[in-house]
């Protein structure tokens, strides 16, 4: 009885990622790693977060500026808040109209490509997440299976079900644990996103 309710709770536990990989894949079966609600947008536009001077031609500049380099590592770590990294910005960004649409420029393209290179390593991290919970979740199964034949055998061996089951209770404990953790981490990509919308709207403020 005691293994019938386990591989219950296996088959219960199971079904959550299942779930979870069944809906990417309904969004969009071009990611069936992406376990997030939210569509994955694999490259982040200039565009679609910029509309002050272009940047086409700063390239790698923004690294060579000391200055630069330094407020972007800044504003662009998130154990600094929204409003002094805005502050910083603000004070930053002064001079002739020349100097503020130069300084804007190296800002925002050190901003962007920091914090771009910072969600696709979050994004990469989540799809190994799920690769590896697919694996996990394949070898729990695998192993109710084979507990659940142990069991049926004439002459069961007590000790290993027992050390069988204990296995795969605490398999089951962790493999939920996980899955419940998979809403926060998909919020990372937002928050990097929400940043950089409105870190740029700051820079761009700054050149009024």
């Amino acid at each position: 009885m005691r293994a019938r309710q386990l591989l219950f709770s296996l088959v219960v536990a199971a079904a959550g990622v299942v779930a979870l990989h069944g809906e990417a894949r309904a969004t969009d079966p071009r990611f069936p790693d992406w376990p997030c609600n939210q569509l994955k947008v694999p490259e982040l536009s200039v565009a679609a977060v910029w509309s002050g001077p272009p940047i086409d031609d700063v390239g790698s500049a923004w690294e060579d500026d000391p200055a630069v380099r330094d407020l972007v590592a800044r504003i662009a770590a998130r154990r600094t808040s929204l409003e002094d990294a805005q502050a910083a910005i603000a004070h930053f960004i002064s001079g002739s109209e020349a100097e503020r649409q130069q300084k804007a420029r190296l800002v925002f393209a050190g901003l962007f490509k920091t914090l771009d290179h910072e969600r696709d390593q979050v994004m990469e991290g989540i799809e190994r997440y799920t690769r590896k919970q697919k694996e996990f979740a394949d070898q729990i199964r695998s192993n109710a299976l084979a507990l659940h034949q142990l069991q049926d055998q004439p002459q069961r061996d007590q000790d290993k079900i027992d050390a069988m089951t204990e296995q795969l209770e605490w398999d089951t404990r962790i493999f939920d644990e996980r899955r419940k953790t998979i809403g926060f981490v998909c919020e990372v990509p937002v928050r990097i996103e929400q940043r950089l919308f409105a870190l740029a709207r700051a820079i761009q403020q700054a050149l009024d």
